[in-house]
């Protein structure tokens, strides 16, 4: 096995129970577990009848997205319980119209091995190395632990996406797996959102400084204004889309006719270094706080 300098599943366990511990107004929920058991966790910080959900790592080698957004979540409680502002915004006025749910690690397997590798005892061993051409890099690995991509999961023209595609197997990316929501942690997104009925959904991935705001004409029609002010709060480029289907963003629009994003977050190639964390940080949070104002 190798490692590298980077944000786990286990780091992102341990922030979330200290979350929880310090701060009464942020409750833990378990929304599923991935294919080797992990359970994939939603945070929710403040009491607001809005409600508005982030994610992070749909994409294993995107891991950094989850310590963008558990940094965010503890700077919004800290500023929340100290009565402090971030970026000029009183945030005790914000948490009392909104309610933030984030999940953070959609892809917690596919975190680990893009981390860490894989080895001899692993149950999935064989299949990995094979998958990925016999390499035991997995660093550009983006796929979960079964070789499906999980932004390619979702029944928003997911046959046309496959077709595009031309993936017919397993492998590190763009497999869209057997069937829409084959996979327990994609599954378990689509039910968590239908359960919940978001206002609006922020997807987070690197990297690229972009924000995707439109599926096929199904957004609402201020989608495009509302990507407008994300841009203008972090200088990110708010982008129309075009020839791609079947991800978690894509869903949600057309399933809810309801905003929906995708940030790409940093700039450079994946995994973005932990380097570059301090300075994504900056420019992706006031694009954070503007999102609880839309």
């Amino acid at each position: 096995m190798y490692a590298i300098q980077s944000y786990g599943y286990i780091d992102m366990i341990e922030g979330a129970r200290q979350l929880v511990e310090k701060y009464s107004f942020v409750t833990a929920y378990e929304i599923g577990r991935s294919v080797m058991g992990r359970p994939i966790v939603a945070l929710r910080c403040g009491e607001g009848p809005r409600q508005l959900q982030m994610n992070g790592a749909f994409h294993a080698n995107e891991w950094m997205t989850s310590a963008l957004l558990m940094r965010f979540q503890a700077d919004l409680a800290a500023a929340y319980c100290s009565g402090d502002a971030i970026g000029g915004q009183r945030v005790e006025s914000l948490c009392r119209e909104v309610s933030l749910w984030i999940v953070p690690m959609v892809n917690p397997d596919g975190v680990e091995l893009a981390r860490c590798g894989t080895c001899e005892t692993h149950p999935w061993n064989r299949l990995l190395l094979e998958w990925n051409g016999g390499s035991e890099d997995f660093s550009g690995w983006k796929a979960n632990i079964r070789g499906v991509d999980l932004n390619d999961q979702f029944p928003a023209f997911w046959e046309e996406e496959r077709q595009r595609r031309g993936i017919l197997g397993p492998g590190p990316r763009d497999f869209p797996g057997p069937y829409p929501l084959s996979e327990p942690e994609a599954l378990a997104m689509a039910r968590f959102t239908e359960s919940i009925r978001f206002e609006a959904v922020l997807a987070l991935h690197t990297q690229g400084r972009e924000i995707y705001w439109n599926y096929r004409d199904f957004e609402p029609a201020e989608s495009e204004q509302l990507a407008v002010r994300l841009g203008r709060a972090s200088n990110y480029k708010p982008v129309k889309l075009t020839g791609s289907d079947a991800g978690y963003k894509d869903w949600f629009i057309q399933h809810f006719r309801r905003p929906g994003f995708t940030v790409e977050a940093g700039y450079g190639e994946n995994p973005l270094p932990m380097s570059s964390f301090d300075r994504t940080y900056v420019e992706l949070q006031p694009l954070l706080l503007e999102a609880l104002r839309l």
